[in-house]
């Protein structure tokens, strides 16, 4: 463990548990941001304890899309929700972060060796400029609930997987089994739900969210 004033960098998720497992217990209000479940595993107890968790502590959670496309990670998620978590879906690249009582950050670093390391922060003046970044992005995510509505609506996969293609939009529509007219009008409603200007970086911003 490296230590510098109110820094410290840990290595691996066995050395952040033994470091920080009292932190997670204690904690009232936890604010989380990653690219899908797998990264802060050491924060996510299995049932019933998970289910206790998040009755008894605020939990505000944000991922990028493609954690919806793995059905054990999306069934996670609605589970956390009907529980009362507050899941947000983002399509912006985020920093992998989790904020405890807005006193603590945690931020995951790079692998280095095959092994994970991960700052801990308690600095106020730094966790408060983290907690400011995680608000951001919070506020310019969009409800689980609404997402998965949102994107089962306009069959994102599969027309993300047509523009991808590169083949013409009266191929792609009869492929989908819709009307030309259709089929432009989903496109562009998915270019709006990525907040993209044209379908190329429609596409550029569907693989940075893991969508393809």
């Amino acid at each position: 463990m490296e230590r510098v004033s109110d820094v410290v960098v840990v290595r691996g998720e066995a050395e952040l548990f033994e470091r920080t497992a009292h932190l997670f217990a204690t904690a009232t209000e936890i604010a989380c941001a990653a690219r899908d479940l797998h990264t802060w595993s050491v924060a996510h107890p299995t049932a019933p304890e998970r289910e206790q968790a998040v009755r008894t502590t605020s939990v505000r959670k944000m991922y990028l899309p493609a954690v919806l496309f793995d059905p054990a990670l999306a069934e996670h998620l609605r589970f956390m929700a009907t529980h009362g978590a507050r899941i947000r879906i983002t399509e912006r690249e985020v920093n992998e972060t989790i904020l405890l009582d807005r006193r603590i950050a945690i931020v995951a670093g790079d692998h280095v060796g095959g092994v994970r390391s991960y700052t801990v922060v308690s600095s106020p003046e730094l966790v408060q400029g983290i907690q400011s970044l995680f608000e951001a992005a919070w506020a310019g995510g969009t409800d689980l609930e609404s997402y998965q509505a949102r994107f089962t609506e306009l069959g994102a996969r599969e027309i993300l997987e047509q523009l991808a293609s590169g083949c013409k939009d009266e191929t792609a529509a009869r492929a989908l089994g819709v009307g030309l007219r259709t089929y432009r009008r989903r496109v562009a409603e998915l270019m709006d739900v990525l907040g993209a200007s044209s379908r190329f970086q429609a596409g550029a911003r569907a693989r940075e969210a893991g969508l393809l």
